[in-house]
């Protein structure tokens, strides 16, 4: 429930980019194959993990970074099985006052302590973005695996010969502005179009191939504007509109946000690239000053709710809440309560768009900034500071260490 880019995994809720068996995670951002883990990113066969940062092969390791086959860690220092299992029972983590203390102690902790690497990516080749993997040929993009010959792509998997697309992969090729599209080819600013070939300006298409300026036509063929052509006649009339639209200058661009559904700040949109509402306006956009939504109807206030989970009713199952941060109402389903009974995680004060904003402020920004390596430890390539400069997700301004690959090779292996 609540989760973003979710693969193979089961039993998880508010996780963003779980790429395959993820089992019972909670506000787990960036990991694979992990299981019981709980407020951690980058994590990789991992199990019952909390508070972690970039560590691979852990098990029962606590408030930790840039851990590499180590048990029973706590606080980066190793203990024994007996110890450690001690020190975790100082901790109410069934308590909604000790799990807010915990993640400002996480935040510190990534901020004054853990080592970064300039970008997060593995087996690419002649690439640059970050959190790549099994890339090659892939430029300035991010969030991106098993990509070739790509350039300003973002959230992709399996896709190679395309540019500026977004949220889209799996077998596709040769696409160009396209949003949300799967197993597509030579497609061109198309929005949730499946397995198509030779569509442009397309919305919600499927199975159909040579398609112009089509909604929701399936397995459709020599189509323009939902109307079926004979191929000849479909080829001169798809030349004619291009032409009017090159005129226009409409012709090469996605669909414009004039047109959108939504408004501007109801998007990710203004997630990834706040705008104030002059700003958008001043654009020819659009913006919603009423955000739809429920306010001012709660039965139970966040203060009313009960600290710790295992305290909480089942009455709450038919109860409305506030949120702490935006007073929007919200509700949970039974799923929920039982998932945090279970797993000792106190009933959440925040409406799930809040919790969702949390998880995107922990997460790197999708821009690159040439910055220089902040190592000034001794290393084999270097004894004083190292010299090396880098493309990297870190602006320069965040408090983080930033390392280049050689030093936080030599620092974290």
């Amino acid at each position: 429930m609540y989760g973003t880019w979710v693969f193979s995994s089961r039993d998880s809720m508010d996780c963003w980019f779980i790429y395959e068996k993820g089992e019972r995670l909670y506000e787990v951002l960036h990991s694979r194959s992990c299981y019981q883990c709980q407020y951690s990113i980058f994590l990789k066969d991992c199990t019952n993990c909390y508070y972690c940062y970039d560590c691979r092969g852990c098990n029962d390791c606590f408030m930790s970074t840039n851990l590499r086959n180590k048990s029973y860690v706590f606080k980066n220092q190793q203990y024994s099985r007996e110890e450690y299992l001690q020190k975790m029972k100082d901790y109410e983590f069934s308590s909604f006052i000790t799990r807010e203390g915990l993640n400002k102690e996480f935040q510190d902790l990534l901020e004054e302590e853990a080592i970064h690497r300039y970008v997060m990516s593995e087996r690419t080749i002649n690439s640059t973005g970050s959190l790549l993997s099994d890339c090659k040929n892939v430029s300035h993009s991010f969030e991106v695996d098993k990509a070739e010959d790509c350039k300003y792509i973002y959230s992709a998997l399996d896709f190679k010969d395309s540019m500026d697309c977004y949220h889209i992969g799996i077998q596709a090729e040769l696409c160009y502005e396209c949003q949300g599209c799967t197993r597509v080819a030579n497609c061109q600013f198309c929005h949730l179009c499946y397995d198509n070939v030779n569509v442009s300006y397309c919305d919600t298409c499927q199975n159909s191939q040579n398609l112009f300026g089509c909604v929701s036509v399936k397995k459709g063929e020599y189509m323009i504007f939902n109307k079926k052509y004979s191929k000849d006649d479909y080829e001169k009339l798809k030349e004619k509109i291009i032409e009017h639209m090159k005129s226009t200058g409409e012709y090469g661009e996605f669909f414009p946000p004039q047109i959108a559904p939504v408004y501007y700040n109801e998007t990710q949109g203004n997630l990834y690239d706040p705008l104030s509402k002059e700003e958008v306006l001043a654009k020819g956009w659009h913006w919603e000053d009423n955000i739809p939504g429920t306010f001012g109807k709660e039965t139970v206030t966040s203060a009313a709710i009960a600290d710790k989970i295992e305290d909480v009713p089942d009455s709450y199952l038919g109860e409305i809440f506030s949120c702490a941060n935006c007073s929007k109402n919200y509700n949970i389903t039974q799923n929920e309560l039982i998932f945090y009974r279970r797993d000792n995680i106190p009933f959440p004060r925040r409406c799930p768009n809040c919790r969702y904003k949390r998880r995107f402020d922990l997460r790197p920004p999708r821009r690159l900034w040439h910055r220089s390596c902040m190592c000034d430890k001794k290393h084999t390539n270097h004894k004083d500071k190292c010299q090396v400069e880098f493309e990297t997700c870190y602006a320069p301004d965040r408090p983080e260490k930033i390392f280049c690959e050689q030093c936080y090779n030599q620092e974290v292996y």
